[in-house]
């Protein structure tokens, strides 16, 4: 990786995708034909920079702690403001066009967006417990579930927004309850077992 023996660290990384990503945010929120392109082509970029600070901190060895929690807070930021921004920028009229009723866009994009900030902050705590395991998301020919973000462009480019935002509101809330079950779940496996605390007990009496 050619930024490997520079001063350029993932952190550096992180916050560029960050810039990106708000950029692309305020883009989309502005709405119209061509603000919401230009955002999804920001939202693209960013996403792709966010693959290369991990990258560069696997390589090159300056991984941390807070690098990684910096990462997962900007992952989420950025996608939760890709959703409102969405939700701002679109017609109450052509939400209405697909659903059959008035629904606010700015309510269907903070549903997504909040279902989204609790998928990234139960992931989190999952690799706390698990380590990166117990957080790898399902893939397939080596594309995972966040790389959809790769096909905004083409929702945007044919005035797909909101079919995808009204997509995003089911989806995003479905998914975030799953993550809830298997959160749940890795809680209580690492709960210590009743039969393990009773021998331990008697471990200490016997001494």
């Amino acid at each position: 990786m050619p930024l490997v023996n520079t001063r350029v660290t993932p952190n550096h990384l992180t916050t560029v995708r960050l810039l990106i990503g708000l950029i692309g945010a305020l883009c989309l929120a502005r709405g119209g034909y061509g603000w919401v392109n230009l955002g999804a082509l920001f939202i693209v970029i960013s996403n792709f920079v966010d693959h290369t600070d991990g990258e560069l901190a696997r390589v090159s060895g300056k991984s941390s702690r807070i690098g990684h929690f910096y990462d997962l807070a900007s992952d989420a930021l950025v996608t939760v403001l890709l959703f409102g921004g969405l939700g701002y920028g679109v017609r109450v009229a052509s939400v209405r066009e697909w659903i059959g009723v008035g629904v606010s866009p700015f309510l269907l994009g903070c549903v997504a967006g909040i279902a989204v900030a609790l998928i990234f902050f139960l992931r989190m705590r999952i690799e706390e417990m698990e380590g990166k395991a117990g957080t790898k998301q399902a893939s397939l020919g080596g594309f995972e579930t966040e790389d959809v973000l790769y096909l905004l462009p083409l929702v945007t480019l044919f005035s797909g927004v909101a079919p995808f935002l009204i997509a995003a509101s089911i989806g995003a809330p479905l998914f975030a309850a799953w993550v809830v079950i298997d959160y749940r779940r890795v809680v209580r496996r690492s709960r210590p077992q009743p039969e393990a605390k009773q021998e331990a007990s008697q471990i200490w009496v016997s001494r």
